[in-house]
Formats: structure tokens, sequence, C-alpha cells
């Protein structure tokens, strides 16, 4: 069965620091670009960063340029995203994805497989 499951999230005070983590089963993440989503409270779901097969990185929020960087250890088959400097803008729940394409792309229709999501909140 194919299945990516995050971790890592929680509550955090903003200021803070997460590093949430994505595994995958069933399948091998090698020749995949590997995304992070998130979808805040009514709100859609956006792009955050993307990673491709080569390692190249991709930031699609520009909110979270600087504080946020994404990577990945194909030999664990695990894609990371780290938070620094988290903000309360930051709550929301996050999503890991993977395309079956070496190429990052934006677009939510992009992506082929979905973790269930893990809830980030920033709060003092």
């Amino acid at each position: 069965q194919l299945q990516l499951v995050e971790s890592g999230g929680g509550l955090v005070q903003p200021g803070g620091s997460l590093r949430l983590s994505c595994a995958a089963s069933g399948f091998t993440l090698d020749d995949y670009a590997l995304g992070w989503f998130r979808q805040a409270l009514g709100k859609e779901r956006e792009g955050v960063l993307c990673i491709q097969s080569r390692g190249d990185a991709i930031v699609y929020a520009d909110a979270v340029k600087g504080r946020f960087t994404i990577s990945r250890d194909n030999a664990k088959n695990t894609v990371y995203l780290q938070m620094n400097n988290l903000k309360p803008e930051d709550t929301a729940e996050y999503y890991c994805a993977a395309r079956r394409n070496r190429y990052c792309s934006g677009y939510v229709l992009s992506y082929d497989y979905w973790g269930q999501g893990t809830q980030v909140t920033v709060s003092s």
C-alpha cells in the first residue's frame, strides 16, 4: 500500500521551531518531486516548498522565505520541512505530497500521493 505519513506537528510559541517529517512506504521517493502544502482554516491549500528529485528546492510561499527549508533523505525514504521563526500566520494543517515527476509543481492537482496531514499551531 502506497502511503505518506507526516509527523512532527504540534503547538509552538511564536519564534519557535518545528521539524516536520514525511515518511513514504510502499514506494521509493528517489524519482519523485516532493512538496509540502498547508491549509489554514477557511482557506485553500497552498504550496509551501518543494524539492525536486535532484535536490533542488523551490519556494512557493513568499511568506516562508528565509524561515523554512525542505530536505530529503532518499535512503530513509523521507522528506523534511524545517520551520524556524514560526509566526501565528503559519498555523495550518501541513501536508506532504509526492509527484510522479522529477520536477516540482505548485499545483495541488499535480501531486499523486498525499499524507494525512499534521497540525501546526503557533500561539503564545
